[in-house]
């Protein structure tokens, strides 16, 4: 399977400033992706894409391929994931050059390692399903089965459509939340089917002792305590 990895990293972050290439124990954050990313004998090609110039020379410095410049239109902050993704698979087969999926892999989770990251690759091929995500399981408490909507009177009903509730956690099913570290999916179910997870979606769980996901100045601090157990 011909794997395209994406790093997606745009100019304009706010919660915090410059994120993408702020230095975290002396590194560009980008650099804990793109490290791991180059490493992966089952990516065939790791490529940027971004709006921002400085960030698109850091990446260059760092040995990812940095062949086009983001749209403006696709950098702001409200612009959804799967047109970056699509605008870089339409890129690469206008030069005749086709891909059999996609690992998108975000700079906000840096604390990946190459083995975690080939056995998600592994098992997406294995399972042959559209896409594959890393995940965290959902803590008891936030459970879907304990979790409560508003009906059309106000009252509260539970929010999975079960008429009575589980009553003890040992009985409630595991519950799993994308973590942002890892996507896989099928070009076929991107391009055709304009979806980023298509009809079936297998996962992996990432290990919680390095799980961190930056997007404010408090998810940065954590990172800063993090990186110095794991490097």
């Amino acid at each position: 399977m011909k794997i395209l990895g994406i790093i997606p990293a745009r100019g304009g972050s706010k919660g915090v400033p410059r994120k993408n290439i702020k230095l975290l124990e002396g590194k560009p954050l980008l650099q804990y992706t793109s490290e791991i990313g180059l490493a992966s004998s089952f990516i065939d090609t790791l490529v940027l894409s971004s709006d921002d110039e400085e960030i698109m020379e850091v990446a260059k410095s760092l040995g990812i391929q940095v062949p086009f410049r983001r749209p403006s239109n696709l950098a702001i902050d409200t612009a959804p994931t799967l047109p970056v993704i699509q605008h870089a698979l339409k890129y690469y087969k206008s030069i005749g050059v086709d891909f059999d999926a996609v690992c998108l892999l975000q700079v906000t989770s840096p604390f990946r390692t190459i083995e975690f990251l080939n056995k998600a690759i592994e098992k997406f091929i294995n399972a042959g399903t559209d896409s594959l995500v890393s995940v965290q399981e959902v803590p008891h408490e936030f459970n879907p089965h304990w979790v409560f909507e508003q009906d059309d009177l106000g009252n509260l009903k539970i929010a999975t459509g079960e008429e009575q509730i589980i009553s003890r956690r040992q009985d409630l099913p595991k519950a799993y939340h994308r973590d942002g570290s890892i996507y896989l999916t099928k070009t076929s179910v991107i391009l055709e089917k304009d979806s980023l997870f298509g009809k079936s979606l297998s996962y992996i769980e990432s290990p919680k002792d390095w799980y961190v996901n930056i997007d404010t100045l408090e998810d940065w601090k954590k990172a800063e305590i993090l990186v110095k157990n794991i490097f």
